[in-house]
């Protein structure tokens, strides 16, 4: 492959650009000026979208008799080797054209001559650019989509397996209440639900075509844009020529919830994170997806689940770079929008991995299901359960809490559980206090009780779990 620096560099002594204007212009543009210029270097990802945009495009043509069916087929068949070649690497994509578009028509244009310079009949590089990205995010969407859907399946087998694995729940980092582990992972399964949705949204408001749009007001030719929009997969045909081809929204939205699976996955690694340190001890992560110390033995570093939030805020940066980009421009096409493609490139890559690597993480790690009950017991998240006992015994909620909290400090005091207390030491705070105290707060009871929807008992939790299997079933990856 290409040494894509060396080859820029070399450019310069060796390389004239490749160019689709220069009529209006008396002399070369600045060797320098047309390596800024260029897009070439990473819009050649957007080949494919590029050849499969021209094919509709060329077939549109020959419809409405603007190519004879005999233009028509040349073309195609030039695209067709060129969509091949560059596939199977035979023919490179290289720095002396400006761009993706500019490479395809010269590389037609040298295999099946001056027909080739019909292609751009009927349009302009703004509404070509405009297809080719929206092509392409739809895809990333998509590919976004499918990858949410095979973590929410991780997800919803350790719920599954983990109905009765006692945890500690937590609030302000401090364990509050019993909750299971299906219960608390159940909460993650709702965002990245959540995360699919947005997937869905998105896809339905970008699926318009903005093929024919033109530079910025549309074609004499007598085009189908309908036509073109059905060959290549879109809902219909954009309505206004200058949003076509200025739009942006759809990156900017697709960006906003990339970063949104960003923050759930960076919340989640932060637990894995915590779990996984020796103070805690929830966690066993797989040796496949940690690595070790250089000068320290001992250790085993949740890498993965620091990456992966780590990254997080290079993907907000692409954001707050795209929306700063198109902030102040006024209407139709600026070069500015050019922009659009490396920041988001690189935050479409970075969060298709972090997806893969942490639901293959997931998949592989060990609960220490003793250590996570032992710790429940431990920091009195049954205090609350102390205290209702009181109440459903006459006790005034308010007092109750009072005489929860002063067993609590005597726990501390003795560096005892709650249930570690004898019944004489609960009745030094409580005549109301009875033998069944111990049945009331221990974590089964404390989690069975609780029975709401959307609460951590067995019962509730496993409605939850069958909705979540009909819903993963019935909404599977690539319906979008």
């Amino acid at each position: 492959m290409v040494d894509f620096d060396t080859a820029v560099k070399d450019s310069k002594e060796r390389i004239e650009m490749a160019q689709l204007w220069g009529g209006r212009f008396t002399k070369q543009t600045d060797r320098e000026v047309c390596e800024f210029n260029a897009s070439i270097l990473f819009d050649r990802r957007l080949y494919r979208q590029d050849i499969e945009g021209s094919m509709a495009h060329v077939r549109m043509l020959a419809k409405q008799e603007i190519l004879t069916p005999e233009e028509r087929d040349r073309i195609l068949k030039g695209l067709e080797g060129i969509l091949r070649d560059v596939g199977d690497g035979t023919l490179e994509i290289t720095p002396e054209y400006e761009d993706i578009h500019s490479f395809v028509e010269a590389n037609l244009i040298e295999r099946i001559g001056d027909v080739g310079k019909k292609l751009h009949t009927g349009r302009s590089r703004n509404d070509q650019v405009a297809l080719d990205m929206r092509m392409y995010v739809r895809e990333k969407v998509r590919d976004t989509d499918r990858l949410l859907w095979e973590l929410l399946e991780v997800l919803q087998r350790i719920m599954e397996e983990n109905v009765d694995t006692f945890m500690p729940g937590f609030t302000h980092l401090q364990k509050a209440q019993p909750v299971t582990l299906a219960h608390h992972v159940g909460a993650y399964f709702e965002m990245f639900r959540r995360d699919r949705s947005r997937m869905r949204d998105i896809c339905r408001r970008m699926n318009e075509c903005p093929l024919g749009a033109g530079a910025l007001a549309g074609t004499t030719y007598p085009l189908d844009r309908e036509y073109t929009a059905q060959l290549l997969g879109f809902d219909g045909p954009t309505r206004n020529s200058m949003d076509s081809v200025s739009d942006r929204d759809y990156v900017i939205e697709y960006l906003a919830a990339l970063s949104t699976i960003m923050m759930h996955l960076s919340r989640f690694s932060e637990e894995i994170i915590i779990w996984n340190s020796n103070e805690y001890g929830f966690v066993e992560l797989d040796d496949a997806f940690s690595t070790g110390s250089s000068i320290m033995p001992q250790k085993k570093n949740p890498d993965i689940a620091e990456l992966v939030r780590g990254k997080t805020g290079r993907v907000y940066g692409a954001l707050m770079g795209m929306l700063t980009t198109m902030k102040g421009l006024p209407l139709a096409y600026n070069k500015d929008m050019q922009e659009d493609k490396e920041g988001v490139f690189d935050a479409i890559d970075t969060v298709l991995s972090c997806l893969h690597l942490f639901a293959g993480m997931l998949d592989t790690v060990k609960f220490n299901r003793a250590a996570m009950e032992a710790s429940a017991r431990n920091g009195f998240t049954n205090a609350t359960d102390v205290a209702d006992y009181l109440v459903n015994r006459g006790v005034p909620f308010r007092d109750a809490h009072g005489i929860s909290g002063r067993l609590v400090l005597k726990c501390i005091a003795q560096s005892k559980a709650l249930d570690d207390l004898t019944l004489e030491e609960f009745r030094e705070e409580s005549d109301r206090f009875d033998g069944d105290i111990y049945e009331a707060i221990s974590m089964k009871a404390c989690v069975g009780k609780r029975l709401t929807k959307g609460a951590p008992g067995q019962e509730a939790m496993r409605a939850v779990i069958g909705e979540n299997r009909r819903y993963l079933e019935e909404d599977p990856a690539g319906q979008i």
